[in-house]
């Protein structure tokens, strides 16, 4: 499958790399073409990887993944191009983290809305599924270095969409797959940020993730 991922920073970067390994084409997009992390990327993943802009990689991309910090999400999706992502999976990592006032961040979209939604909203031929933006990067792409088995959360509107995620979640090696609903439920997850943040200053590491007993 051909992928597009769309940011170059640790998030785009596993991702990215994980999808390689898993035998897709991916192309990593920024604002341009010879963004030196996305090149750098390019040259340690071989023949399957390639980069550009992000409309180069929108173009692309069968499905996208919304690598980006959430305070620009918008922005590079824009620059994307409203025609490259017309009818495709957008998977959203994004959260709306607001560094402004230092630490802790804030959320700059919440309670009555989410970044998913805004997403959807500007992008209403895409089809905007939201999941992998509740833990660390090197966990999205390999639950095993945990001790348990942990969950996902997904939301969006397309269930068809939601099942093609989920196979990709599967093939990342996640068993536990918890689908909230419709793309409004991203509010939730997002929300989760902020004990995120506060859990990994008290713990003293990234590496952790929620699991839901019931």
């Amino acid at each position: 499958m051909k992928i597009a991922i769309l940011g170059t920073g640790m998030v785009g970067n596993a991702i990215g790399s994980k999808l390689v390994q898993l035998g897709h084409e991916v192309k990593m997009g920024s604002r341009s073409a010879s963004n030196p992390k996305a090149l750098e990327w390019v040259a340690q993943n071989g023949d399957l990887a390639s980069c550009g802009t992000f409309f180069d990689a929108a173009a692309f991309g069968e499905i996208l993944f919304n690598c980006t910090s959430g305070q620009v999400s918008l922005e590079a999706l824009q620059l994307a191009g409203r025609e490259n992502l017309s009818g495709k999976i957008l998977v959203d990592l994004a959260n709306p983290l607001d560094f402004s006032n230092g630490m802790p961040p804030s959320l700059s979209v919440c309670n009555t809305d989410s970044l998913g939604e805004v997403l959807q909203r500007q992008f209403p031929d895409c089809k905007v599924v939201k999941t992998l933006n509740t833990l660390n990067c090197q966990l999205m792409v390999n639950p095993g270095l945990l001790k348990e088995e942990t969950n996902l959360f997904i939301s969006g509107n397309d269930k068809d969409a939601k099942s093609k995620v989920t196979e990709i979640l599967y093939s990342f090696g996640w068993n536990e797959v918890i689908d909230l609903g419709d793309i409004t439920t991203a509010r939730g997850t997002e929300q989760l940020l902020p004990i995120w943040i506060r859990l990994m200053g008290t713990l003293n590491t990234p590496m952790f993730n929620f699991r839901i007993v019931k």
